[in-house]
């Protein structure tokens, strides 16, 4: 929640509440035929363009919204706007009271924003992570990782534990089997356990998580230990992305 840019993300969800506001026709002498009710403030397309940034917002900020309207389908259709609605009053008293709820509360600890791990892990994440589908948003950011390290070493004929452990190998790189390097080479213990540890990383993420996901009971994670999951991937593709290839003479 921190690196949204909360002033900006309130002004968008009040402008979008107040859009969809029900406010009486005008029947001020002049104005015409004395209509009765109410009706909505702005009209259907700028509350269109105003939702759609109301959505991402709260994509980011209560991601659950999405999948929390359990209204019958006809009264979806006849209050269309008040789901979103309900959730952006949500999302306004979220960014308004963040710091003082976690002071009050007594868990002031850090936050982590899902949108700032590795853009691999992110990237392959998102879609099905919006949707609520996290076990499987942490299956596509993994098989994501493993791609861009095939790329990385181009190399297609080994993937995941196999593709880790050979790319951080402390073996020197032969014909069609370069290395990653996480530092420049050289015979100290520092060196050789970066390379072990990067590894040894990638063998408890694809042993421990990706691997019993094939093989267990496939229902659903829990958000906390899905993002726990994301989390570690980064940081191994993080190592990934930052470390030198060495290829054979």
């Amino acid at each position: 929640m921190s690196t949204i840019d909360s002033g900006w993300a309130i002004t968008s969800l009040q402008q979008f509440v107040r859009a969809t506001d029900q406010v009486s026709f005008d029947n001020r002498p002049g104005s015409g035929v004395v209509r009765l009710g109410t009706h909505q403030r702005s009209s259907d397309s700028d509350v269109a363009e105003l939702a759609y940034v109301a959505e991402q917002i709260l994509d980011r900020l209560l991601p659950e919204w999405r999948h929390a309207d359990d209204r019958p389908t006809e009264v979806r259709h006849k209050a269309r706007w008040n789901h979103l609605r309900d959730w952006a009053g949500r999302g306004i008293a979220a960014l308004r009271h963040e710091q003082e709820m976690r002071e009050k509360l007594g868990d002031d600890a850090p936050q982590i924003s899902a949108g700032q791990l590795h853009p691999w892990v992110w990237g392959g994440a998102r879609s099905l992570w919006q949707s609520g589908h996290y076990r499987s948003a942490v299956e596509d950011a993994a098989k994501k990782l493993n791609a861009e390290t095939q790329n990385k070493v181009r190399r297609r004929d080994i993937s995941e534990s196999d593709l880790f452990k050979q790319a951080f190998s402390l073996d020197p790189p032969t014909n069609g089997k370069p290395r990653l390097r996480r530092r420049k080479p050289d015979d100290t213990d520092t060196y050789k356990s970066v390379q072990r540890g990067a590894w040894a990383l990638a063998e408890g993420i694809y042993a421990g998580i990706r691997n019993p996901f094939n093989h267990e009971d496939p229902r659903d994670i829990d958000e906390q230990t899905a993002l726990e999951y994301l989390a570690a991937l980064s940081v191994l593709a993080r190592w990934v992305d930052d470390a030198e290839v060495e290829t054979a003479p």
